[in-house]
Order: C-alpha cells, then structure tokens, then sequence
C-alpha cells in the first residue's frame, strides 16, 4: 500500500478584543492553546487515528518542539515539506488529555503570520490541521459493528496547518490570555477576507 498526503482538521476563532488581550499579555506575540489532533475518533474525513500511532509520532515531533523548528503554515499544501515562504506560526508544545493532543501555538510576524492575526482580528474561524504521510485501509471496528477507515502504522507526521475547514470535531484554538482559554464568536466569509487582506499587502 503506498503512502499519499494525509491532511485532517480540527477548528478554531477569536476576537479582535481576545486577539489585543493575548497580545498584551504575552509581550506582544500571539499565542493560541487547544486540540490539534485526536486518537481512536473518528474525524470529519472518515479516518481513526489509532493512539499508539499518534504516540509515536507525537514523540518524534516533540524534538522539532524542542529545537524551536514545528513549523506550520497557513492553509495545507500538496507537498509534504514545509514551505518557509508560507509559514504562519511554530508549536511551543504539546501533551495528551485523555485521547485529545493539546499544544499551545506562537502565531509570527512572517507575512502569513500576519495574515493569520488579521484573520483572527476580524472574527475569523479557523482550525489547525495536522498534515502527514502515510496509508489508509478499511478495517473492522472493535466493537465489530461495522467498518472504519484507519491511518496505518506507515503514517508520518509533518505537521499543523491552520486552515478554514477544519475535520476533527472540537479543534479550534483559542487565544492564552494568563493561562486561560477564551470563548470565540461566529464567522464570516472566509475568502472574501483574505482577498481584502491580500489587497493590502
């Protein structure tokens, strides 16, 4: 079975005030805290993510983390190499609660980065999206009533994006503001602001 670009999602959203308040709070760098993948559910895209899987790969990312280098970019690629003219943030870190994978999120001051922040600014929802290498097959659930399709031990994770159409269901991040996370709003037309913003530019 041969491995192809796997990308699933999970959501996101702030207010311009939230945005400010993190701003402010953290000196001046915007930094967002929530899910950015779950095991043994089943996502938007159909696919399980079996936990001893994102364990592991979960581990190896942790030395990208360390090494200040888990970047991402702001929307997904077809490649499975991160483009530095595209990245819009950097994972600080992550951990497990319960099958959820947490992590708390720097968004720079790269142009897609500031993009990223406007967004945010105008109400915006997002979600982050990890984004990895490998195969799929339909198996047979636990509980044996049915099929599910699982990500395979092959799997490689590259990384999160943040992206408009998030998959895993409760993966939007919210803002740090002194440890806390904040509620978020509705959202607007997603690709008309981002054409106003570019014009900007």
């Amino acid at each position: 079975m041969s491995k192809q670009l796997i990308l699933d999602y999970i959501p996101f959203q702030v207010t311009p005030q939230q945005i400010n308040e993190s701003l402010e709070n953290n000196g001046g760098r915007l930094i967002v805290k929530g899910t950015l993948q779950r095991a043994d559910a089943k996502n938007q895209n159909e696919r399980v993510y079996p936990k001893p899987i994102l364990e592991r790969e979960a581990a190896k990312y942790n030395t990208f983390i360390k090494e200040r280098r888990a970047l991402g970019e702001l929307d997904h690629p077809d490649s499975n190499i991160i483009n530095l003219n595209n990245v819009s943030h950097n994972v600080l870190e992550m951990h497990w609660d319960g099958n959820d994978l947490v992590g708390t999120v720097e968004v720079l001051t790269t142009p897609s980065g500031n993009i990223l922040r406007e967004l945010f600014k105008s109400g915006i929802r997002l979600g982050i999206s990890s984004r990895g290498m490998g195969s799929v097959k339909e198996v047979m659930t636990e509980t044996g009533g049915g099929m599910e399709l699982q990500v395979q031990p092959d799997f490689e994770l590259i990384g999160f994006d943040f992206v408009s159409n998030p998959s895993t269901h409760g993966a939007f991040l919210s803002p740090v503001n002194e440890g806390k996370e904040i509620k978020t709003d509705k959202y607007s037309n997603v690709n008309k602001l981002i054409t106003d913003i570019i014009k900007e530019f």
